[in-house]
């Protein structure tokens, strides 16, 4: 049995709740980060998926990529394997690539993502 963190707006953690079942992936959703990392300081997740939303310049340092900068650096130190998938707008597909340029991830999807999409990348990731 593996263990999924979501952290997301959207209804994505409810909306495949029977491909979590099908794979045996237990479910803990997050709608805030801070939650999440209090969270973090238990228990490890296996899978993580988060929501990226692009950071228009909005702090004094302008080194702030996006909403997931502090998760998945976080990730990186407690949790280093964890498998990480990124959901996002179509609108911000534009900004996944300064992402990427910093933090290795499994998989990047578009949403609404089909439910086959995201069963390829759960199924696909690697050990």
């Amino acid at each position: 049995m593996q263990t999924l963190y979501t952290l997301s707006v959207s209804p994505l953690a409810l909306q495949f709740l029977d491909i979590f079942q099908e794979l045996d992936i237990v479910v803990t959703h997050f709608d805030s980060a801070r939650n999440l990392h209090r969270a973090l300081k238990t228990h490890k997740p296996d899978i993580f998926i988060g929501e990226f939303v692009y950071a228009w310049g909005n702090d004094y340092a302008g080194n702030t990529l996006s909403n997931l900068d502090v998760t998945l650096r976080t990730l990186q130190a407690v949790a280093p394997r964890s498998k990480r998938i990124v959901v996002m707008q179509a609108s911000e597909a534009a900004h996944i690539d300064k992402l990427l340029a910093v933090f290795p991830l499994h998989a990047t999807l578009i949403l609404p993502c089909t439910a086959d999409a995201l069963r390829i990348a759960l199924k696909d990731t690697p050990d």
